[in-house]
């Protein structure tokens, strides 16, 4: 199988289904970390669809958006997150943009979507000054605002569920987001 996402972020097995849980919210909202423990709880493989961006491109977003720009950094992301819905079984963790495309919310259609929700003041805290976070340079708290004001239909939009994630740990999340996907498995 012939794909970018990294090697430890595919499949196994051709027949292993699609993603168990694809977790999406905006920048600092927990996806990377809450995927990761998930992953490990379940014994399945995270595939971050960032990484997955960077691997094929060889350098970070940061330096995507700034050498390629926004256009370049998001057709790389449509294509990472159609491959990882349909090369990984594990969690799926999108980037907090991603599901801006049109096309991304209609791949997402049917998946067990969670909308890891975060406050302002909680992601604010979460990203720090945004520094490896091209969007939010410069007034990150302003930039931040209107990232949730603007993307928060679109994470309404494909969520199966929505989990709160202010102040909750890491491992809050992921158990509340795993009672979730359990629910929703046995449901089906």
């Amino acid at each position: 199988m012939s794909s970018s996402l990294p090697p430890a972020a595919t499949k196994t097995h051709g027949s292993a289904g699609p993603p168990r849980v694809v977790l999406v919210g905006p920048p600092g909202a927990g996806k990377t970390a809450v995927g990761q423990v998930l992953a490990d709880r379940w014994s399945v493989h995270v595939c971050d669809t960032d990484a997955a961006v960077e691997a094929r491109a060889g350098k970070p977003v940061a330096d995507i958006f700034i050498d390629d720009g926004e256009a370049a950094f998001r057709a790389l992301e449509r294509q990472a997150v159609a491959e990882a819905l349909t090369a990984c079984d594990g969690i799926v963790s999108l980037g907090g943009g991603a599901v801006v495309a049109p096309e991304t919310r209609a791949a997402l259609a049917g998946h067990r979507v969670v909308f890891l929700e975060v406050g302002l003041a909680a992601a604010a805290a979460r990203v720090g000054l945004g520094a490896s976070r091209p969007l939010l340079l410069g007034n990150v708290r302003g930039q931040l605002k209107a990232l949730l004001d603007g993307r928060r239909g679109f994470y309404e939009q494909v969520a199966l569920f929505t989990v709160a994630t202010d102040g909750l740990g890491v491992a809050a999340v992921a158990d509340e987001v795993e009672r979730l996907i359990e629910s929703a498995l046995a449901d089906e």
